[in-house]
C-alpha cells in the first residue's frame, strides 16, 4: 500500500473520529454475533443479512444514521473477509477479535474514483483526498498516487497521527541478472549481516530519548486512570514509540530495496520468530527461569525487525527468496566446514579451531547461509572421520593440504583420495 500522512483540520478530524467509532461499533457487533454462536444454534448471519440489520439499526438510531453508510458497510465486509481468512487452512490469521478505542482506529472507503471518492494534487508537496462527510482532506504528497487505486483506508495511530493508504500493490523490484547469491544472518546486535561483509543496524531511540521514555513511563504509572494528565503522558509515550517504529521501518525499506536490486538470489534463515519471542514466565506450578533475561532478549529481537525484513524482501523480490535451515550456521567455519561451538569466541568474533580462519561471527554465519548449508549433529572432526555437515563430493572440498600437516603427504599421496588438479601427482614406479 502507498501510505501518506493525512493533515485534517480540527472539524475534519472530528468527522474522521466519528467514522472510526462507527466502523469500530459495527465490527464489534459482528464479533459479538459470531461469539454468541455455538454448535446446535442457528447459523450466524452472513454479510447480506448483516447489511439488512445495519439498515434497520440506522433507521432506529440517529447517531448511527448521521455517519456514512459506505464506511459502516465496509466494516462488515472487512469482517467477512477476516472470517474467511481465519477458516482458510493456508492462512495463519487468527480469529477476528474486539477493537478498542484509541488502539484500532480506522475505516475504509471504496467505490469508483471520481464518483464515490477522488484524489487530486494541489502543489508539489500537498494533495487532497475526498472523504465522505468530511470533504476534501489534505495530505502530504510524498510520491505519485497509483492510477489503478480503487479504495483507500484512513487510520489513526496511538500517537494521534492520521494516515491515508491507497490500496495498490507496487511492482516488484526487477532482478539484476548477475547470478549473485547473498546470505543474510539476523541478530540482535547486528540486525542483519550480509555474506558480502556488510552489517546493518536498525536505529532506535537515542540515549536522551530513552531517558525521556523512562521518565514518561514512570509518570504514566503514577497518573490517575481517566485523567487528562494520564492521557497526555500516554500520548507522549506513544509519540516516542512511533518515532522508533518509523526509524526501523524506514531503515528496513531502504535495505530491502537495495538487496533486491543487487542480488538475484536471497537466502535467509528459516526462523520461527513467534516461538523464539514467546514468554518464559511459565505457570504457578511450573514457573520459568531467567524470565527477565528472556524478556530482554525478546524485546531485542522484536526491535531488530527480523520478520519485517524478510516479509518486505519476499514482496519486493518474489520467487527469489529462499529459506535454509539455521542449524549450526553460527558454529560452522565457512572456509573449511569445521563445526565447533568453541570457534565462536564471542558475540562478534569467529575463530575456527581447525584452520584458524578469523571473521566476524555474523558474517561467517551469513556465508554459510549463502552456501545453503544445513549441518547435522553427527560429531567428529573434518580430517578425522564424520563431521557436523552434509556430505559433499570430494571435488567440492577446498585444498587443505597447505594448512593441515596431517594431509601433507598423507591422503593426497593416495591415488584413491587425490583430488584431480590439486596437489602433486603421486610418483610413478
Amino acid at each position: 500500500m502507498s501510505r501518506y500522512r493525512l493533515l485534517p483540520s480540527p472539524a475534519q478530524e472530528t468527522v474522521l473520529r466519528d467514522h472510526c467509532a462507527h466502523a469500530r461499533f459495527i465490527w464489534n457487533l459482528a464479533v459479538e454475533q459470531h461469539a454468541h454462536w455455538h454448535s446446535g444454534r442457528k447459523s450466524v448471519p452472513g454479510y447480506l443479512e448483516q447489511c439488512r440489520q445495519l439498515t434497520a439499526a440506522r433507521a432506529a438510531h440517529e447517531w448511527l444514521r448521521a455517519g456514512s453508510q459506505m464506511v459502516q458497510q465496509q466494516a462488515l465486509r472487512d469482517f467477512t473477509l477476516a472470517m474467511a481468512a481465519f477458516f482458510d487452512p493456508q492462512n495463519r490469521t487468527g480469529r477476528p477479535s474486539w477493537r478498542k478505542a484509541g488502539r484500532n482506529e480506522g475505516f475504509r472507503v471504496v467505490g469508483r474514483r471520481g464518483r464515490q471518492w477522488d484524489v487530486r494534487r494541489l502543489s508539489r508537496h500537498v494533495g487532497e483526498v475526498r472523504v465522505p462527510k468530511a470533504g476534501w482532506v489534505r495530505f502530504r504528497w510524498s510520491r505519485d498516487v497509483p492510477q489503478e487505486v480503487k479504495s483507500y483506508r484512513v487510520t489513526c495511530d496511538r500517537a494521534g497521527r492520521w494516515h491515508v493508504a491507497f490500496a495498490a500493490i507496487p511492482d516488484a523490484v526487477p532482478a539484476p541478472g548477475n547470478d549473485q547469491v547473498v546470505g543474510i544472518d539476523r541478530g540482535v546486535h547486528n540486525s542483519a549481516a550480509l555474506s558480502t561483509g556488510e552489517l546493518m543496524r536498525v536505529p532506535g531511540l537515542t540515549k536522551r530519548e530513552r531517558r525521556s521514555m523512562r521518565r514518561l513511563e514512570r509518570k504514566l504509572a503514577r497518573a490517575r486512570p481517566g485523567s487528562n494528565h494520564r492521557m497526555r503522558a500516554r500520548r507522549a509515550v506513544a509519540r516516542l514509540r512511533a518515532c522508533e517504529t518509523d526509524r526501523r521501518r524506514d531503515r528496513t525499506e531502504k535495505v530491502s530495496t537495495d538487496i533486491a536490486r543487487r542480488f538475484d538470489v536471497i537466502m535467509v534463515e528459516d526462523l520461527q520468530i513467534r516461538n523464539m519471542t514467546r514468554s518464559a514466565k511459565g505457570t504457578q506450578e511450573n514457573p520459568g527461569r531467567n524470565v527477565r533475561q528472556k524478556a530482554g532478549l525478546n524485546r531485542g529481537i522484536l526491535r531488530s525487525g527480523w520478520g519485517l525484513l524478510v516479509r518486505r524482501l519476499e514482496q519486493k523480490a518474489p520467487d527469489r527468496v529462499e529459506k535454509v535451515n539455521p542449524a549450526f550456521t553460527s558454529q560452522r567455519c565457512s572456509t573449511c566446514g569445521q563445526v565447533d561451538s568453541k570457534s565462536r569466541e564471542s558475540q562478534a568474533v569467529f575463530r575456527c579451531t581447525a584452520c584458524g580462519y578469523v571473521c566476524n561471527a555474523d558474517v561467517n554465519a551469513a556465508k554459510n547461509i549463502a552456501a545453503g548449508h544445513a549441518v547435522t549433529a553427527r560429531g567428529g572432526r573434518r580430517d578425522a572421520g564424520p563431521v557436523n555437515r552434509e556430505p559433499h563430493l570430494l571435488a567440492s572440498l577446498p585444498d587443505v593440504s597447505s594448512w593441515n600437516p596431517r594431509l601433507r603427504g598423507g591422503c593426497q599421496s593416495k591415488p584413491e583420495c587425490r583430488v584431480p588438479g590439486r596437489g602433486p601427482d603421486p610418483p610413478q614406479a
